[in-house]
């Protein structure tokens, strides 16, 4: 891999770099958001700006972003530093959380032990009872990430504005490796970092991980 935060070599190559939004309040606090709708707090913004001005270097083409309002305006900084356009889709939503939502990372432990064991194995049930599964996002993903590679020419870059489990589902995706093994290996994406994930001959392959602006 090539040092974080650094386009690699080979600009012919189409390039995907999936990008977790900036941090919210609820992120400070520890509180499950899943699909609840909140802004980027003051430091949110400024790490958005700080990953709009890093992803510059690898002059991408399109812009698209989950419709919640913290991807949504991550991507916007991006979009608006390159001067290239976004599109927003609920396909690239985090993955519903139901009853979890809105609960601190201690009650959900407290209230849901056997269930928060299950999420940390990264085993495919639907989170919070009446949320979503692992299986249930990556289907929902896969039919934005073809359309995505649709309009995605040779050597262009696009960047995905999206969640932390949603990002690792679209790169287990991308690189065709299964959720039980991509939740095992890959580790939990920051707020505003990113991976880059690059076209090769034999298929798609990750070539940076959790890289960020201060990396």
């Amino acid at each position: 891999m090539t040092p974080a935060g650094q386009p690699s070599p080979g600009r012919s190559a189409r390039r995907v770099i999936v990008l977790r939004h900036g941090e919210t309040d609820h992120n400070a606090r520890g509180v499950w958001q899943g699909q609840l709708d909140s802004d980027l707090s003051g430091l949110g913004r400024e790490q958005a700006r700080a990953a709009a001005a890093a992803l510059a270097a690898y002059q991408p083409s399109l812009v698209v972003a989950s419709d919640l309002k913290r991807a949504a305006e991550t991507g916007d900084e991006v979009a608006r530093l390159c001067d290239i356009p976004i599109s927003y889709d609920a396909r690239w939503r985090e993955i519903h959380v139901g009853e979890w939502a809105g609960m601190t990372a201690a009650e959900v432990n407290a209230e849901y032990p056997e269930e928060r064991l299950r999420h940390l194995r990264g085993e495919d049930f639907k989170r919070g009872v009446h949320g979503e599964s692992l299986s249930d996002v990556a289907q929902r993903v896969r039919s934005g990430l073809d359309d995505l590679l649709d309009d995605l020419g040779p050597g262009q870059t696009a960047v995905v504005a999206t969640h932390g489990v949603t990002g690792r589902v679209v790169i287990a995706e991308l690189v065709d490796l299964d959720r039980l093994t991509a939740w095992r290996v890959l580790g939990g994406f920051g707020n505003c970092h990113w991976a880059e994930v690059v076209e090769a001959e034999t298929g798609w392959r990750i070539q940076t991980w959790n890289a960020s602006a201060s990396s």
